[in-house]
């Protein structure tokens, strides 16, 4: 079942014409939203960040706008189903919405962890400020990281410093601090990314943003990944960079980080 144009359609196979700019070249802006206790006004879900972010991009490329309450029409019928809704919007102002389950191992990846591969250098999102169709280079540097036994891809930009992973933003800890990487135009800030930004500055943690180049990735104690779906991932292993490295899953410095997600869950 899925939201198409302000309608609930049966089945799984969305029908677009053959010259839709969608199909043809991923014409699209999209954002994954996680829905907590089937509520959209939950604040773990988050619906008004994610249609932020959404109204941003429609305003960037300067495209039809959706109907925002045919588009939260669509999302609450879908979330009694469905804990996880990919919404995507069309250059013409058409709306489709696609639920999912959560992925059945991400209670064990969130506890022990999960490997990472370093993309090729240059291998980083189109458009990255957006979040766009077009998701080839994350798709594609993510299959590859699965074919060499990882589950995320690392993404680079033309020096080899590291930018996002293939589904979310990446944070390390380094001397009494938690990093990520700067946001200069060439990675897409995540709403979760958001979210912990504000949580740890409210909890008097000490955060910030920086160039992670090998010198700096050297110097990393812990390294996990977020986004809305899987929350918190630590990253207990990454390969094709110059040498292996090693995590532990369970460092102390993750506390503050897991802590934002059941604190407001708690506290709903």
């Amino acid at each position: 079942m899925f939201w198409y144009c302000g309608q609930l359609q049966s089945g799984n196979t969305l029908a677009l014409a053959g010259d839709d700019p969608g199909l043809l070249y991923g014409a699209t802006l999209f954002s994954t939203v996680r829905v907590y206790r089937q509520s959209l006004g939950h604040p773990l879900t988050a619906w008004a960040a994610h249609c932020e972010r959404l109204a941003r991009g429609v305003d960037a490329l300067a495209w039809q706008p959706p109907d925002w309450q045919r588009l939260q029409a669509g999302a609450q019928a879908l979330s009694e189903r469905y804990s996880v809704l990919r919404v995507v919007l069309f250059p013409d102002g058409r709306e489709w919405i696609a639920g999912r389950s959560l992925p059945g191992d991400l209670a064990q990846c969130q506890q022990q962890g999960i490997a990472a591969w370093v993309a090729q250098r240059g291998c980083a999102r189109a458009l990255p400020q957006l979040k766009t169709g077009n998701y080839l280079p994350a798709w594609w540097a993510r299959t590859q990281a699965q074919k060499r036994g990882a589950q995320e891809a690392i993404l680079v930009d033309g020096e080899g410093n590291w930018l996002e992973t293939s589904t979310g933003n990446l944070w390390g800890w380094q001397d009494g601090c938690w990093w990520t990487p700067a946001d200069a135009g060439s990675l897409l800030p995540g709403v979760a990314r958001s979210q912990l930004w504000t949580w740890l500055q409210q909890q008097q943690w000490s955060v910030g943003q920086c160039q992670w180049d090998g010198a700096f990735i050297e110097g990393l104690q812990a390294l996990a990944h977020t986004n809305s779906v899987v929350e918190v991932v630590p990253i207990r292993a990454v390969e094709g960079s110059e040498r292996q490295l090693s995590f532990d899953p369970q460092h102390p410095a993750l506390a503050p980080l897991r802590q934002y997600f059941s604190h407001s869950e708690r506290a709903r």
